[in-house]
């Protein structure tokens, strides 16, 4: 449940990164993909090292 978070958190940030540069409709697309295979690791990684923490 946590990577669907970063999913999530990671499409937002970048959308918002991308309309904030005043960029076009392949760049909000391109920057959204980025920031969510990014944000999607980064909570993977975290799931994996709360649950070696729990186990």
């Amino acid at each position: 449940m946590i990577i669907l978070l970063g999913v999530a958190l990671g499409l937002a940030t970048g959308t918002f990164v991308a309309v904030r540069r005043k960029g076009t409709v392949a760049d909000i697309l391109q920057y959204a993909f980025a920031y969510c295979i990014f944000f999607t690791l980064v909570f993977l990684f975290a799931t994996l090292i709360i649950q070696r923490l729990i186990i």
